[in-house]
C-alpha cells in the first residue's frame, strides 16, 4: 500500500469512527438492548469486538474498569482514534512519513509466526471472554 492510500484510508476510517461514536453517544441507551453486530445478530454469539463502542464510550466517561470489563479492545480503539489523526496531522504538517514507516514495520512484524500466533490467541481469549459474559 502506498503512503497516500494508507493516509487516505486512515483519514476516512478515523472520520467514520468519530461519526459512529458521536452517533452512539447520543443514543447510548439503545446500545444496551440492541446489537449492531451482524455476526451476533446472525449467530447469537458475540464477536471478538462486540462491546468495543460501549467500551470507548465508558472510557470517555472516565469509567475505565467498566470499559475494561465490557471489552479490552475498546482501549486499543480509543488509542487509535486519538493517536492516528494526530500522527497524520504531524506527518502532513512536517512533510514526513513516519506513520507510514511504522505501518510498514508493523505489517512486516505481524507476519512473523510467533507474533501472529500471540495476536490470534489474544483475540480468541477476548472472544471467549465476550461469550462467557454473554455480551
Amino acid at each position: 500500500m502506498t503512503r497516500n492510500r494508507l493516509y487516505i484510508l486512515l483519514i476516512v476510517m478515523s472520520l467514520l469512527g468519530y461519526t459512529w461514536l458521536i452517533s452512539q453517544f447520543f443514543i447510548a441507551e439503545n446500545l444496551k438492548t440492541n446489537s449492531v453486530c451482524l455476526f451476533k445478530n446472525i449467530t447469537d454469539i458475540p464477536c471478538p469486538s462486540c462491546g468495543s463502542t460501549r467500551s470507548i464510550l465508558e472510557i470517555l466517561k472516565g469509567n475505565f474498569l467498566e470499559a475494561l470489563y465490557i471489552n479490552p479492545l475498546g482501549f486499543l480503539g480509543f488509542a487509535v482514534l486519538i493517536i492516528i489523526p494526530l500522527w497524520l496531522l504531524f506527518d502532513v504538517l512536517q512533510k514526513k512519513h513516519t506513520l507510514y514507516l511504522v505501518f510498514l514495520r508493523l505489517e512486516k512484524n505481524i507476519k512473523k509466526t510467533p507474533i501472529a500466533i500471540i495476536l490470534i490467541l489474544l483475540i480468541i481469549t477476548n472472544w471467549i471472554w465476550n461469550i462467557a459474559k454473554n455480551l
